[in-house]
Formats: structure tokens, C-alpha cells, sequence
């Protein structure tokens, strides 16, 4: 594995490294207990509930776009989906331009199911910014703009 190592400005002090370290462990762990949360509430596991999310914006995915968009390996998915079709929550159909492609579709049953988990994000995530004042709000929502952006950067050195 290659060792990654970029110059941190000189301005960036060690307080403020630590700070920043202490910060993004905490929010982590606070997403992951609401995973957690989540996963329980609409007793689903946390890989089935990801995958579920992400035909939010697809009426269609395919278990290698699904392996991409997850980004683990196929055989993963495989047991993800089937758990997901057990479940009643999503179907397969075969691609009617490509017999040997399986497309994937939520059922009425997963579509509901999506509806409620995405109402639940959006009441937790309207209970966060509800217990800040309005010009924090705005404020937050710019700085975690860059900090994405920051990420996204790094990111890129990455590879």
C-alpha cells in the first residue's frame, strides 16, 4: 500500500490538528450511533439499509453498480440483495436488452419502506438545525461546504 504524506501548512498549529481529530471522531461516532439507531428502528442491517438508500434517485441498479456505489466487492452485494429480496423490499427483472443483466427495482413494499427511513433523516436532520440560531445555521452549512471540499481534495492526493 502506498504511504500517503502531503505538507500541512505551516499556519495549521497543533491544537488545531488536534481539535480537528477530536472533532471528526466524535461526529463519526455520533453518525455511526444513529446508524445504529436506524438500522434497529427499521430492522434492517446497516449494509441493507445503505443499499436500499441508493435507489432513492434509481428506479433501476444493477448488483455491479450497486458493488461501485457500496464500493465492496460483488459477492457482498450478492448476499445484501438477497437479503433485500427476502425481505420483499426490492426485486430482480432480467434487463430486456441484455438477458444475462439483472436489473433491480424496490418493490411498493421497499418504496414505502424508503419513504419512512428518508422521513425519519429528514426529522433528525430538521431536529439538528432547529437547535441552532438561523445565522449559525447558515454559517454551519458554508463551512461544512468547504470542509467537503477540503476532504474531496485530499481525497484526490490520495490516489
Amino acid at each position: 500500500m502506498n504511504e500517503f504524506k502531503a505538507a500541512i501548512k505551516p499556519d495549521v498549529s497543533e491544537f488545531q490538528l488536534a481539535q480537528f481529530q477530536e472533532l471528526i471522531t466524535k461526529l463519526f461516532q455520533c453518525c455511526q450511533e444513529r446508524m445504529q439507531y436506524q438500522c434497529e428502528r427499521f430492522q434492517l442491517p446497516d449494509a441493507e439499509l445503505r443499499c436500499l438508500g441508493l435507489f432513492g434517485a434509481e428506479r433501476y441498479l444493477t448488483a455491479k453498480g450497486i458493488a461501485l456505489k457500496m464500493n465492496v466487492v460483488k459477492s457482498r452485494v450478492s448476499k445484501i440483495i438477497d437479503g433485500l429480496i427476502q425481505k420483499k423490499l426490492i426485486q430482480s427483472i432480467k434487463d430486456p436488452e441484455d438477458s444475462r443483466v439483472s436489473l433491480l427495482s424496490l418493490t411498493s413494499h421497499g418504496q414505502k419502506k424508503l419513504n419512512e427511513i428518508n422521513s425519519f433523516l429528514k426529522n433528525i436532520h430538521g431536529q439538528v438545525l432547529s437547535q441552532m440560531a438561523q445565522d449559525q445555521r447558515q454559517a454551519m452549512l458554508t463551512n461544512l461546504d468547504i470542509l467537503k471540499a477540503s476532504m474531496e481534495a485530499v481525497k484526490e492526493l490520495m490516489v
